[in-house]
């Protein structure tokens, strides 16, 4: 049994033939993926849950911890700086205790704030730095 090959201009043209889509229409079917698959998209974001509280007062205290530190070292004259990492729309209130000592910036928080805390080095005076707690309150 041989097998016919086939070679020239025949053997093109009735390949090119099969399995070709116009410009237009295959433009207008990723049109249609592409739209289908944005609808979803929204669909799942919306179905989702947003950024929680939790969410927000943990990235707030990373901020405040950081704006209030120098070189890693908190400094409670700097809790004022704290505000730097306050959310637009929120209010916080920043609580640094060390060694028995408390320094407190911003409003009193509500019972119903979202609170998170870090252990952080505590600058007390020159060459003392001890252990503490940084905790922040945010609330809308």
């Amino acid at each position: 049994m041989s097998m016919r090959h086939s070679s020239g201009r025949g053997a093109i043209e009735r390949r090119g033939g099969r399995g070709q889509v116009e410009p237009l229409a295959a433009l207008a079917a990723v049109f249609a993926v592409c739209a289908g698959l944005v609808l979803y998209a929204g669909a799942v974001e919306d179905a989702l849950p947003g950024e929680s509280d939790r969410d927000t007062v943990e990235i707030t205290t990373d901020r405040a911890v950081e704006a209030t530190s120098e070189a890693g070292i908190v400094r409670p004259a700097r809790l004022d700086r704290a505000t730097k990492a306050n959310p637009e729309g929120w209010k916080l209130n920043v609580t640094l205790t060390s060694e028995g000592k408390r320094w407190q910036y911003g409003p009193r928080p509500p019972a119903t704030g979202t609170e998170a805390t870090r252990r952080v080095s505590v600058y007390h005076e020159p060459g003392t730095v001890r252990p503490g707690q940084f905790r922040v309150v945010t609330w809308s």
